[in-house]
């Protein structure tokens, strides 16, 4: 079963021990890897430390070779910066933290879940023995969670469209915000030049 794999580390130098042995060797009889990319949460926002791709066609074309390529985007993007807060949000309101975490999008999940000074290792695999991945890189202290990769594929495109309309949005309210700016601007134009004009007049009147 294909799967996106999120490990968090507490050691940064860790998760840069586990993307090197994944590197070296990406193809066991266990699982094979096929995109990693290793993030670290710092200043609010989530880096990009380390990434590769084994070169294998994925169904898209996106940026770095695909589907991870494509969640390092929108988890480093500000989508991912305002997910990473709403499962707290929803806590204590409509949802139990439970139900919460259950219903979470991976992205979710690792915005969460990564604190500031943390890096994750995400990863495209496929395990020909259940849990291999994950008992290669427990040796390590992480916290791992694993998702359907067709699952995640799906949350990823209807993020990356959330995220072009958020773009939208932001885009068309500076447009207003400048045609507010402009329209205030002529307005003030207009009450300057017809003052100069009653002033100009008003010398003649005396």
């Amino acid at each position: 079963m294909e799967k996106i794999i999120s490990v968090i580390f507490k050691v940064e130098s860790e998760g840069y021990q586990a993307m090197t042995e994944l590197r070296r060797m990406p193809v066991t009889d266990a699982f094979v890897v096929t995109q990693a990319a290793l993030l670290k949460k710092q200043y609010g926002g989530i880096a990009t430390l380390d990434y590769f791709d084994t070169g294998m066609e994925t169904r898209d074309d996106t940026a770095k070779g695909g589907m991870i390529g494509t969640l390092v985007g929108v988890l480093g993007g500000p989508l991912g910066m305002l997910l990473g807060s709403s499962i707290g949000l929803l806590t204590g309101s409509v949802m139990d933290s439970g139900d919460a975490a259950r219903n979470a999008s991976l992205i979710e999940k690792v915005t969460e879940q990564l604190k500031d000074g943390e890096v994750v290792l995400i990863a495209l695999e496929q395990e020909a023995m259940e849990g291999a991945a994950q008992r290669m890189l427990s040796k390590f202290n992480v916290s791992i969670v694993e998702e359907d990769a067709a699952e995640v594929e799906e949350e990823i495109e209807e993020a990356v469209k959330a995220q072009k309309e958020m773009e939208r949005e932001a885009r068309a309210k500076l447009r207003e915000a400048k045609k507010a700016d402009r329209k205030q601007k002529i307005e003030d134009n207009r009450a300057r030049l017809e003052a100069d004009f009653e002033a100009f007049k008003a010398k003649f009147k005396k």
